[in-house]
């Protein structure tokens, strides 16, 4: 690319933000042939305008930073879209099985919705979630016990984390806070996060459930990689290019 003036590259950088959702520092060094410090200047001085969120490595539309919400609060946002995931997420549910329900709010409309073929074995670490499936008398639900959080109405803590490492399920199914392509899957809280850590240890298969906004964002605490996840159900608000890049790592995604 010929040397273009600052308005022109603030330009660049914001039309490739609309299509792809993120930018990276190196790959606009090339595209744009100047160097990163420029580029990083450049996203300061856009960010500075409130244009987009720098992180690390490059920038994103969305704010890449997330603060713990309580879960009544969460229950209200995007609830039509977490409903239509937890209906494709129940009927990946295989009559007699054995399956993990994390905390969250799209956990929590997946119990809502399942009903179940046969006897089914569901571990939780969520109150609500538990309390939900209790309505099924052919579900036998395992509440694992710990350190209760107000916020996710959720335990956490090592007798949670110790009493599954004597289970091995079918299917975890995930809720969580922000998917970001290099770091991962992540939680707002770091307790809650090395409990799911374990889940996806004791499961056979892991479905994450997550609406599009979760992409490109972090909360504080990791809980794996995304070479970890086998399925994502999400929303049609997932950028196409996001779903590229998962579907490249091996993820099958089903947008609902």
């Amino acid at each position: 690319m010929s040397m273009i003036n600052i308005a022109e590259r603030h330009k660049y950088i914001l039309d490739r933000l609309a299509e792809k959702g993120y930018v990276n520092v190196v790959d606009l060094c090339k595209e744009l042939d100047v160097s990163g410090v420029t580029i990083r200047k450049d996203l300061k001085l856009l960010e500075d305008k409130s244009l987009l969120f720098r992180s690390h490595g490059g920038a994103t539309v969305n704010n890449p930073y997330i603060n713990d919400k309580p879960v009544n609060e969460k229950e209200k946002l995007r609830r039509e879209e977490k409903n239509n995931i937890a209906l494709a997420a129940a009927a990946m549910i295989a009559p007699n099985d054995a399956i993990i329900i994390s905390s969250g709010t799209t956990a929590l409309a997946l119990a809502r919705n399942v009903h179940p073929k046969g006897h089914l074995t569901v571990i939780t670490p969520a109150l609500n979630v538990a309390q939900e499936l209790l309505r099924h008398p052919e579900i036998e639900v395992l509440q694992l016990g710990g350190i209760v959080r107000n916020s996710s109405s959720s335990v956490t803590g090592t007798y949670a984390e110790r009493i599954l490492a004597d289970f091995s399920c079918s299917k975890l199914f995930l809720g969580l806070e922000g998917i970001d392509i290099e770091f991962g899957l992540t939680t707002t809280n770091l307790m809650e996060a090395q409990l799911n850590a374990r889940m996806v240890t004791a499961a056979q298969k892991t479905i994450v459930l997550a609406d599009s906004s979760k992409f490109g964002r972090r909360g504080f605490g990791k809980i794996c990689e995304l070479e970890d996840v086998d399925e994502i159900i999400t929303d049609s608000g997932i950028s196409g290019h996001v779903v590229k890049a998962l579907e490249e790592m091996g993820i099958n995604v089903t947008i609902v």
